[in-house]
């Protein structure tokens, strides 16, 4: 375990100084949660656009319980359980960190926002995938999200691929649970 969480230091230092003046205020500015409101607001409208409006309704609330659940196993359940510091609260990484942003609360395993976009991006992809390919792209969303939060020092790799995991089996399990409900209400008709 000690050899692994070498490699997820190592690994998180030599992203973190990956850095570029010009690149830090992006990562401060694409790490934000608000600054992606029109983005949900274009996935809501191409949810409403694909769907009949009952499963788009569920479709919502699936959402809803989704990223709840997600930011909760995170942030709720593993990092008071865990208590991983954050890299840039360690006080092996503090002196050589890049921190544009500053530092965050004290524990990072795993990540809220990891775990919250890669559900979305999950849950929308199991949705539409089918008929929008395109739809892909929102895993390169997801991981971009990710990758800020390694660059700001805000998290480790480890914390980000366990983030990710969280939210594609939130995802996944929410995406059954909306198909078998909309399921049933379309045979109750």
């Amino acid at each position: 375990m000690d050899t692994i969480l070498q490699w997820d230091s190592d690994l998180t230092l030599v992203i973190n100084q990956l850095h570029a003046k010009w690149l830090d205020p992006v990562m401060i500015v694409w790490s934000q949660k608000w600054i992606w409101l029109p983005f949900y607001g274009a996935l809501i409208l191409l949810l409403f656009s694909h769907l009949r409006r009952p499963d788009f309704y569920r479709s919502l609330v699936m959402i809803a319980a989704l990223i709840a659940l997600s930011d909760q196993t995170a942030s709720a359940v593993l990092k008071p359980m865990f208590e991983r510091l954050r890299p840039c609260h360690d006080p092996l990484l503090q002196p050589v960190l890049h921190l544009p942003d500053g530092c965050g609360g004290q524990f990072g395993f795993a990540s809220s926002h990891a775990a919250n976009s890669f559900a979305l991006a999950t849950f929308v992809f199991l949705l539409l995938g089918q008929k929008i390919p395109a739809i892909r792209g929102l895993f390169v969303w997801a991981f971009i999200t990710g990758w800020s939060r390694i660059y700001l020092g805000a998290h480790f790799v480890g914390d980000i691929v366990v983030g990710y995991l969280i939210g594609g089996l939130w995802a996944s399990g929410a995406a059954f649970i909306w198909r078998k409900w909309c399921n049933t209400q379309s045979q109750n008709l």
